[in-house]
């Protein structure tokens, strides 16, 4: 088989196996099996021994078991429903082979009265007699071979038998093809000169029990980790290649804004205004990630680099994912533009045609300096007469197709800043954000005091409503969060409206209600309500939008706490503390916490860095499992996992540098490329 043959052979859809019809093509999708590639990438999950034949006498309850039998009767009712049972014995005793759902056709065509057969399945007790319930396999003397064996285990969906994975995974292992290799000789080394076949070979044999520390697994392990990374080195150098004309400003624009601030910026912020006023000069096209914690500024930094962006004579777009954060940040940058010339407006679905007309008509004819909108800032109608920035708060984060398309939208001279609220471990960051630089904003705002959090058993609730009138009678807000724990949302809407129902009792006409039923104008009322104060505190079933500002609500109580991650609490928590007043987050829980909820509520309790809280939520609950990764159009790997092959994806970012710096061709890569399903986007960027 050639070089070419050999991976487009493992390209090739499931359908072309033998025995996988439609029917199992569409089972083994559930389980992203689509090609032979993903046959091989679906490892065993452990293995069973069914290699030893033991007597009747022998056999284990709840053990699966093979056995040496002679068939002697049938019972096969004719009552529709009733199993089907097969009299089978050997020389030590009797055993009933239980069949539902088959056909008598079948059964006698398996188990040929008085022939011998071997039987392997899991064994029960019913009646006062050994018995198995639909046999694993059931074969004759000559196929013994084919069952006595330890055989691999694989994780499968309803609607397949082990048997016909089995028969999959065996037709692609024998054709199995011969790669060059594509690693370099000091990559190789690392993982003692295991190949890629050898590697798949090893990990599917059933004598190497779940070998995940070896080396023929981090081999692979490390090819999905580089494909990905490749594929983002690709990406930013394409990125890189693009030359725009540098921003000119002075900072008078910028420098008269700050000094209007009734506040100072922190060090952290000038550092990160600089970097971006760095590539706004250079003559290569900005494509940046602002990381930062829950109120540390972001948007401050954000404005300011707009306001020297309009200084350089370029327009700014800045685009939030929901109309009520689009209005927030529009409301802010009037009141920190008020003393400058700068024209803001705004642009969203609720916009009306005939003020739509008019808004595009002033940006094609550069008459509004920043826009703000959501994403219908970039349909095909909406022209910008000079687009130089966008800026995106993204909460729900853009995959790496969605940024490639967004860094074409203004053309080459407009550079991109992207702003993320969710802290990220530093892995995460380097392989889905490895095609952007990276700005990390750590510091608080010195007016800002560190929120106190408090837990507390539900049991425990009439102290909470007593802190809680003290607050009031303080003038302070309160947010009461009763977050989705049941699939049933009718239940969790029922709990929200109880607890509505309970606070209004003790606070009558002071309480507000959000829940998912609402239409997005009655949501928008009910914020409008509780930011101007006219109700004290705000029940909600819904996750409180990460970024919205409510500087007077300075605490949140949280319901059903121990049932949720870390970085979750961590967001809800930022809801809170958006002021110079002393915030405080009481974390409610149901009594007997398990040890990982007790973990959780006392690292939230120790630290408000979100940087170290996204860590340790990672350690704890694995990074597919972080609030909006799943979410975030991220492809989980397969294989890599960030938390345990930490050391590997160090090893790949050298790798990769070494890669760029030489400026190596991507030809003997193809294959890992090709598999690992990364051509459509390398394609996208070369063309």
């Amino acid at each position: 088989m050639s070089h070419s043959n050999s991976y487009e052979f493992l390209l090739k859809d499931i359908s072309t196996l033998k025995r996988v019809g439609q029917k199992t093509k569409k089972i083994l999708k559930k389980k992203k099996i689509e090609t032979l590639f993903d046959v091989l990438l679906h490892l065993p999950q452990a293995f069973v021994d069914r290699s030893k034949l033991i007597n009747i006498n022998e056999l284990e309850i709840g053990k699966i078991c093979t056995i040496k039998v002679q068939v002697i009767k049938y019972n096969i009712p004719r009552i529709r429903n009733l199993p089907n049972t097969v009299k089978c014995e050997d020389s030590t005793g009797e055993i009933n082979i239980v069949f539902f759902n088959s056909r008598e056709g079948y059964i006698k065509k398996i188990l040929p009265l008085n022939e011998w057969v071997i039987i392997s399945g899991k064994v029960n007790f019913y009646n006062k007699k050994y018995q198995i319930t639909n046999p694993a396999y059931v074969v004759s003397l000559e196929k013994e071979d084919f069952v006595k064996k330890i055989i691999p285990r694989y994780s499968l969906t309803e609607g397949i038998t082990e048997k016909v994975y089995r028969n999959i995974i065996e037709q692609v292992l024998k054709k199995l093809p011969f790669f060059p290799e594509w690693h370099n000789e000091n990559i190789m080394k690392k993982f003692d000169n295991k190949n890629w076949r050898e590697s798949i070979l090893h990990l599917h044999d059933p004598k190497n029990k779940q070998d995940f520390q070896s080396d023929y697994y981090r081999r692979l392990v490390y090819d999905e980790i580089l494909s990905s990374l490749i594929v983002l080195s690709q990406i930013r150098k394409k990125i890189k290649k693009i030359k725009k004309k540098p921003k000119k400003f002075g900072n008078r624009l910028s420098k008269k804004i700050i000094n209007n601030f009734n506040f100072q910026l922190t060090r952290n912020q000038i550092e990160i205004i600089t970097e971006i006023n760095r590539d706004l000069f250079s003559q290569s096209k900005m494509f940046r990630l602002l990381q930062g914690d829950v109120g540390s500024g972001k948007t401050i930094v954000a404005l300011i680099a707009a306001a020297n962006v309009i200084e350089s004579g370029y327009q700014v777009a800045f685009m939030a994912p929901t109309e009520i954060l689009v209005n927030q940040h529009y409301t802010l940058a009037n009141k920190i533009f008020k003393e400058s010339k700068i024209k803001t407006n705004f642009l969203t679905g609720k916009t009306s045609n005939s003020e739509r007309k008019i808004k595009i008509n002033a940006l094609k004819e550069n008459k509004i300096n920043i826009i703000f909108g959501t994403h219908a800032l970039f349909q095909k109608k909406t022209q910008f007469g000079n687009l130089g920035l966008i800026i995106i708060d993204e909460q729900h984060k853009f995959g790496v197709k969605q940024r490639m398309e967004l860094s074409k939208k203004g053309g080459e001279n407009c550079d991109i800043l992207v702003m993320s609220a969710t802290p990220i471990p530093r892995t995460l960051i380097m392989t889905f954000y490895g095609d952007m630089d990276v700005s990390k904003l750590t510091e608080k705002p010195s007016y800002r005091k560190e929120i106190i959090s408090l837990s507390k058993p539900e049991s425990k609730i009439e102290e909470v409503i007593k802190f809680i009138k003290k607050e009031i009678t303080n003038k302070n807000q309160i947010f009461w969060v009763c977050p989705l724990i049941d699939e049933s949302k009718k239940l969790d809407y029922e709990a929200a409206v109880k607890k509505f129902e309970y606070l209004n009792k003790i606070f009558t006409g002071r309480v507000g209600l959000i829940h998912g039923s609402l239409k997005n104008e009655e949501k928008e009322a009910v914020l409008k309500n509780f930011l101007y104060k006219k109700i004290q505190i705000l029940v909600s079933t819904t996750v409180i939008e990460v970024g919205i500002d409510f500087p007077n609500a300075n605490v949140i109580v949280i319901e059903n706490s121990n049932k949720f991650g870390l970085s979750q609490l961590h967001q809800l928590r930022g809801r809170v503390g958006r002021s110079n007043m002393q915030a405080t987050c009481i974390l409610l829980y149901k009594k007997n916490l398990s040890e990982n909820a007790k973990k959780r509520i006392n690292i939230l309790k120790s630290t408000n860095d979100g940087f170290k809280i996204a860590d340790e939520d990672m350690k704890l609950r694995g990074f597919g499992d972080i609030l909006g990764y799943k979410q975030s159009g991220i492809k989980d790997f397969k294989l890599a996992d960030p938390i345990h092959h930490e050391k590997l994806f160090k090893l790949a970012e050298i790798d990769i540098k070494e890669i760029e710096n030489k400026e190596q061709s991507l030809k003997k890569y193809e294959p890992l490329i090709k598999l690992y399903d990364k051509a459509e986007i390398i394609n996208q960027i070369d063309s």
